[in-house]
């Protein structure tokens, strides 16, 4: 059991990072959609509206409550975040509220912050909205799918892109009800986080293969073998013992952090138009973030 501190520390925390991916993950939608299906485009603008008014709750009571190894991981923002949004809006049309973007630039960390009641319940009601937006928005994320696999439905995301959204709007979703339960998120299984998180990391390496130009070979060949790599991490990770468990977890901590910055050079790459692709600059900072997500989990079970 958490006390109430660590359970206002930690869900903050989480809806600083998940909140910003689920916004995004309806920007992405949205932009996807062709003319035709107006309303389902209508309905991701609501989600992604949503989602950034959660952000903006979490932000305005994070400030010197968070911890710093999560404030300084880069997985709340890059240094690209603000100009992959700036950029993203430019090419779609779809308004981004980046004035979040800014404030949360500015946030400061905090250690044995003072956690007055009023923000235990501000905290706790943030985690019931969360959960309601989240309900809604997998549903609608199954629909999208089922229209696509029932070829209903065309946008320009791919099947297993929105299956795997939907996964992380689960596993968000898991998380929230772990800690109104007062189950303390840091000190997860390691197996399943990373089985999780592989899989996660492998498919976003698919991703940007497929959506590489096809001049861009060498890039499409580094993405292929990250994609290997995590095909493999997936497997020591079904069958890590406690003797391999820390091995494990070190190579892929080590792999992650090689992929990390291959995601941040495709950022930079995309952004200053020095790489042909139909990668929209915003989800290269997105899947950039994950990346330091994962990145910061597996640091704290090295520590464990």
């Amino acid at each position: 059991m958490i006390n109430n501190q660590r359970y206002v520390i930690l869900s903050l925390e989480l809806h600083l990072f998940f909140s910003r991916i689920m916004k995004e993950h309806a920007f992405f939608l949205e932009a996807g959609f062709t003319p035709k299906d107006s309303k389902l485009a209508n309905e991701a603008e609501h989600y992604k509206n949503e989602f950034e008014k959660l952000l903006a709750y979490a932000v305005s009571a994070s400030d010197g409550k968070i911890r710093s190894n999560v404030l300084n991981s880069g997985e709340i923002i890059t240094d690209f975040t603000l100009g992959t949004e700036s950029k993203s809006q430019a090419f779609t049309g779809i308004q981004i509220n980046q004035e979040i973007t800014k404030i949360e630039s500015r946030l400061n960390s905090g250690t044995n912050p003072n956690i007055s009641s009023n923000l235990i319940n501000y905290v706790n009601q943030l985690n019931m909205n969360a959960k309601t937006l989240l309900s809604g928005f997998i549903k609608f994320k199954k629909r999208i799918l089922d229209g696509v696999l029932s070829c209903n439905l065309f946008t320009l995301n791919y099947p297993l892109l929105i299956e795997h959204i939907i996964r992380e709007a689960e596993l968000y979703f898991s998380l929230i009800n772990d800690l109104q339960n007062k189950v303390d998120i840091d000190s997860k299984d390691t197996r399943q986080t990373e089985l999780f998180w592989d899989q996660i990391m492998m498919e976003h390496a698919l991703f940007i293969r497929g959506l590489l130009d096809p001049s861009e070979e060498d890039l499409i060949d580094t993405a292929d073998e990250f994609a290997d790599e995590f095909k493999d991490l997936i497997e020591d990770a079904k069958n890590m013992t406690n003797m391999t468990i820390n091995s494990v977890t070190n190579e892929t901590l080590n792999q992650t952090v090689q992929l990390k910055n291959f995601k941040q050079a495709g950022t930079e790459g995309i952004s200053s138009c020095k790489i042909r692709s139909i990668i929209l600059p915003l989800l290269a900072d997105h899947v950039l973030r994950e990346a330091n997500h994962y990145i910061r989990l597996l640091e704290t079970y090295k520590e464990m």
